[in-house]
């Protein structure tokens, strides 16, 4: 993780994605790309089978779904920062926010697990999977039993962003629900 981690301040990767129910049942699997930067701002697009945005830009976030003709958006708040996503870019916030431990070697990656400090988590666990310091595979067991795997692929570290990569704008003619706040909660980034 440290190695993966060290200097990295933005990212962009390719995904692809699975959740497995409780019954062991595997659902359809899910591909597009993301994009990372310190200290809040995130990027997850998904591209097949159906078209889906998410967009964190420091304040609010951003769930755009083409299909549906609606954008559901709400503050960004601290619960953000308990996705182990937000570890990779700001690497301060692992032992604040998780409790980390070892998980081994399996599938040829070395396992790291993250139990979230949160009062009420939304994930029993999550596994970061890394072959030669490069983040492979991460998966996710939420409080129903679901199973979530994510593998990621082209891997593009401290990449320049353009601050559009982090906005959002609700088409014209869809629906925007959401109880917004004026102002987003404050997250500290360092102690």
């Amino acid at each position: 993780m440290e190695t993966f981690s060290k200097g990295l301040h933005s990212v962009t990767a390719s995904f692809s994605q699975s959740v497995t129910d409780a019954n062991g049942h595997r659902g359809d699997e899910s591909r597009g790309t993301l994009a990372l930067e310190a200290p809040r701002q995130f990027r997850w697009e998904t591209s097949a089978p159906y078209q889906q945005t998410i967009v964190a830009d420091g304040a609010k976030v951003w769930v755009y779904e083409p299909d549906l003709q609606q954008v559901s958006v709400r503050n960004q708040s601290s619960e953000e920062a308990h996705s182990p996503l937000t570890v990779l870019t700001d690497l301060s916030q692992l032992d604040r926010q998780f409790t980390p431990g070892e998980a081994g070697e399996r599938d040829g990656l070395t396992w790291l697990r993250l139990a979230s400090k949160a009062k009420e988590p939304e994930f029993e666990y999550a596994e970061l999977g890394f072959d030669a310091g490069t983040l492979q595979r991460m998966r996710f067991k939420d409080q129903l039993g679901n199973t979530t795997e994510i593998r990621f692929g082209d891997w593009k570290r401290n990449p320049a962003l353009p601050t559009s990569t982090f906005k959002f704008v609700p088409p014209k003619g869809v629906d925007v629900v959401g109880d917004v706040k004026p102002d987003a909660e404050v997250f500290p980034v360092k102690d």
